[in-house]
């Protein structure tokens, strides 16, 4: 029988080296196949746009293509600004940002919540607000509506009234 510790030495490598690999960016105009799927996009930044509510577009087609022609975006939302931080520095440079493809208005696009994210780093955290309704840290009730946890009917008393035995 092959021992045990042999085996352990020999598989631990190899998973190492297949964990330990990281996956290539694909280029923008790939992106729209890879729909709801983590992936690492290399980018060049034409141009940094803001909108009157804070909503920034890191713009990756050239000046030369349409805008309807234009089928990727880069998106970071005035809730995230600190985090983002300024995106300006990026204008005219070749990036590569990691995060979750999603559809935008007709066109693929990452949503931009955190600067890690330049750096292979995943987006910022959101919890799912239809998981967290109702809850609130500051009160002492659970989180879930667990029938284990309620009281079952009126008080609880050592004897209960209906349980008694006649007396004679």
């Amino acid at each position: 029988m092959f021992p045990r510790h042999l085996f352990v030495l020999a598989v631990i490598p190899s998973l190492l080296s297949f964990a330990g690999t990281p996956k290539p960016c694909v280029p923008a105009e790939q992106a729209a196949q890879m729909l709801n799927k983590d992936v690492c996009i290399s980018a060049h930044i034409y141009d940094v746009v803001q909108l009157p509510d804070g909503t920034r577009f890191l713009d990756v087609c050239s000046p030369e293509t349409p805008d309807a022609d234009c089928r990727f975006t880069i998106v970071s939302f005035w809730q995230d600004h600190d985090t983002v931080g300024e995106l300006n520095q990026y204008r005219n440079m070749n990036v590569q940002v990691r995060g979750i493809v999603q559809p935008m208005h007709g066109r693929a696009g990452i949503v931009l919540s955190h600067a890690r994210q330049f750096h292979g780093g995943p987006p910022r955290f959101r919890p799912n607000p239809l998981l967290a309704r109702g809850f609130s840290a500051d009160e002492s009730r659970p989180p879930v509506s667990d029938p284990n946890l309620k009281s079952q009917g009126g008080r609880r008393a050592f004897m209960n009234t209906n349980d008694q035995e006649p007396t004679k």
